[in-house]
């Protein structure tokens, strides 16, 4: 009891963060939310537009069907409900981005509701709570040519389909939330609704962000903090915001509640407007849009083609034993977390085990040596030309001994960089290792010969010499021989007798 006490008079004057994550992601369909106009990234300004998603009178909107299967997908996959009925409102505000004067949005009747996700932070896991899941239509963009003096505005987003995930404010600290946007943007890739690119603006976050005294019931007062398109910045913007807000509490001031821009080069939040509340937006429901009414059947079927889920497939590589018809893999559970990360990454592994590679010596390097190329070529796995089986076939060959490690490497290199399987790069650069214990002998009589001082000090203990004995013969050999052979014959050598 005493104990207890204590942590909460240690806790007086401390202040705690509440997060919630308002997300919006985009759907990964060819057409827009209500209209046929195409949604691919890049097109010149205003060459993808209509009648319909630049707000011309008399026209009316057509639901996007698969924009609509995303979204269930979404929610199912997050573990939501889906509801019986939803219905899309109007939200009414004028800026320039907005060609109708509203967006069409959902409100008090959203298409999924509940759910949660689940992160590991620090080892530690976490859940946090999904409230809500809706549709919606992207609005336009807006260029500023601050130079000229004028600003306009590219009207090829307008309608585009989002989806608004936004969570429970169950987030208690920045790290949390990072990891949450990061474990989001794999869900939504391995389903395959969103590409998760932020850079293009099609994976998008705004923080609601309040402090309290530790362990205290009530909300603080909340802060929007918008504008923020990476992991790291959701991650610094709310680490900049919670000081500042703490401060103003310690000097007695109140915060404002507000909508504030996150500025990336000062690394600052800086205030944007008052923030609106839901009646400042005049919801009312959208009249020229049948509400929704997903049927049990088309719901069971959209569930039935989920894929195997990442946390199910992170359980399932780090398990020894696993029921059903898919193969666990006894991985160390980094490797589990890291190959599970992107879907690709983990089928790309996948492949290669079933082409006959060990998983781990798979995953060894699948996450150095693979990861490494791609990284500095700046190519996803997908385009990578080096192929599982690849892979595997370089794998036999060292099991077999034809090849050693350090030879291992350069072959790898090699079939990333031209496509080929590893028997015809050994082959090709007459890489095969050397097993003959006679050419391998002479080499290491060589490098005694030419290093008599060191061989002198290992014959008096100095064993640690090994390895410079080792490389000696490596560098003769150019790589080829066979090190356990190197260090049998090295040791009858400097230890006769």
């Amino acid at each position: 009891m005493g104990k207890i006490k204590a942590m909460k008079a240690g806790l007086a004057g401390q202040y705690e963060a509440v997060i919630g994550l308002e997300v919006h992601a985009q759907m990964l369909t060819e057409t827009k939310a209500f209209c046929g106009c195409l949604t691919a990234f890049g097109a010149p300004p205003n060459t993808q537009t209509c009648p319909v998603c630049i707000g011309m009178p008399g026209v009316l909107p057509v639901l996007n069907g698969k924009a609509l299967e995303f979204a269930i997908k979404t929610g199912l996959a997050m573990n939501a409900e889906i509801a019986p009925l939803s219905r899309f409102a109007r939200k009414n505000y004028f800026y320039p981005d907005l060609p109708k004067g509203y967006q069409i949005s959902q409100y008090e009747l959203p298409l999924c509701t509940g759910g949660f996700m689940e992160t590991v932070v620090d080892g530690e896991v976490k859940k946090i709570g999904i409230t809500r899941i809706h549709m919606e239509e992207d609005a336009a963009k807006n260029i500023h040519f601050p130079a000229e003096g004028w600003s306009g505005v590219d009207l090829n987003r307008a309608g585009v389909p989002l989806m608004e995930i936004v969570s429970e404010p169950d987030i208690r600290s920045p790290k949390e939330a990072a990891a949450y946007m990061k474990k989001l943007r794999t869900i939504l890739r391995y389903i395959g609704v969103c590409d998760g690119n932020m850079e293009q603006g099609s994976l998008r976050c705004d923080a609601n962000v309040s402090v309290r005294e530790s362990g205290a019931a009530p909300m603080g007062t909340k802060v929007e903090v918008k504008n923020i398109n990476s992991f790291k910045f959701v991650e610094k913007a709310l680490q900049y915001e919670i000081k500042r807000q703490i401060k103003a509490l310690k000097e007695g001031g109140r915060i404002v509640q507000e909508t504030r821009l996150w500025d990336s080069q000062t690394g600052t939040t800086q205030p944007m407007r008052t923030k609106e509340e839901a009646h400042d937006y005049r919801y009312f429901p959208e009249p020229d849009l049948v509400p929704i009414k997903p049927d049990k059947e088309s719901i069971e079927r959209i569930k039935a083609s989920l894929p195997e889920l990442p946390d199910v497939r992170r359980k399932r590589f780090a398990s020894v034993k696993w029921e059903g018809s898919l193969t666990p893999y006894g991985l160390p559970e980094y490797d589990a977390d890291f190959l599970t990360e992107e879907k690709a990454l983990a089928n790309w592994f996948e492949e290669a085990v079933r082409a006959g590679g060990k998983p781990k010596a798979v995953s060894n390097w699948v996450m150095v040596e693979l990861m490494r190329l791609l990284n500095e070529q700046g190519i996803p796995v997908e385009k990578c030309p080096l192929k599982p089986g690849s892979l595997a076939g370089m794998l036999a060959l060292m099991e077999k001994g034809t090849i050693s490690g350090k030879i291992a490497k350069t072959v790898f290199e090699e079939m990333f960089g031209t496509g080929k399987d590893a028997e015809t790069v050994v082959r090709e650069k007459g890489l095969i290792q050397i097993t003959d214990a006679s050419a391998i002998e002479k080499a290491v009589d060589e490098a005694i010969a030419a290093n008599p001082n060191e061989a002198g000090r290992f014959r008096a203990g100095e064993e640690k010499l090994t390895g410079f004995f080792v490389g000696q013969v490596m560098r003769l050999t150019k790589g080829k021989a066979n090190p356990a052979l190197v260090n049998e014959i090295l040791l009858k050598r400097l230890k006769p007798g």
